[in-house]
């Protein structure tokens, strides 16, 4: 068996020192806001893994209203995401776009892949980060957040 999920987040920015990003600190001028690190490119990921095992969504199974997950690491959100699913699925491809302006994530990339694919139990072959701007459009393009966007595919038996 063969399913597909589809995750999306996005996180206006605050004051602050950087953000997370895949499981990785990006020094910036700025902070994401979020009841938890505002990581939103595992929280659009987190999304999309439970959407295609049919595990409902991010906000049903970590609600922000939840003292418990005040502040929380995204990567152990995605930890206990990954114990929801797996078994009996098993993560083959995961990929992922961040549309931002700044901070400029070409360099944290690599490092990324590898965070994400350590976390899902995959190679960092099965994992694609992709920053984009927004050409100056919306939200976006005035700097005033980061959205993301994920896709991923899983199986049950292996492909």
């Amino acid at each position: 068996m063969i399913r597909t999920g589809l995750g999306y987040d996005s996180h206006r920015f605050t004051e602050g020192d950087g953000v997370f990003l895949g499981g990785v600190f990006i020094p910036f001028h700025k902070a994401l806001e979020g009841h938890s690190d505002a990581d939103a490119v595992l929280h659009a990921l987190i999304d999309a893994l439970l959407g295609a095992a049919g595990r409902g969504d991010i906000g049903g199974n970590f609600p922000d209203t939840d003292p418990e997950y005040a502040g929380i690491r995204s990567t152990i959100l995605l930890e206990k995401a990954m114990e929801m699913i797996a078994p009996p699925w098993t993560v083959e491809n995961i990929d992922l776009v961040i549309l931002a302006e700044e901070p400029k994530i070409a360099s944290y990339v690599q490092e990324m892949r590898g965070r994400i694919a350590s976390l899902c139990g995959v190679s960092s072959s099965q994992v694609s980060v992709k920053g984009k701007t927004n050409e100056g459009m919306g939200f976006i393009g005035r700097g005033e957040g980061i959205a993301v966007l994920a896709t991923v595919l899983i199986t049950k038996g292996g492909l």
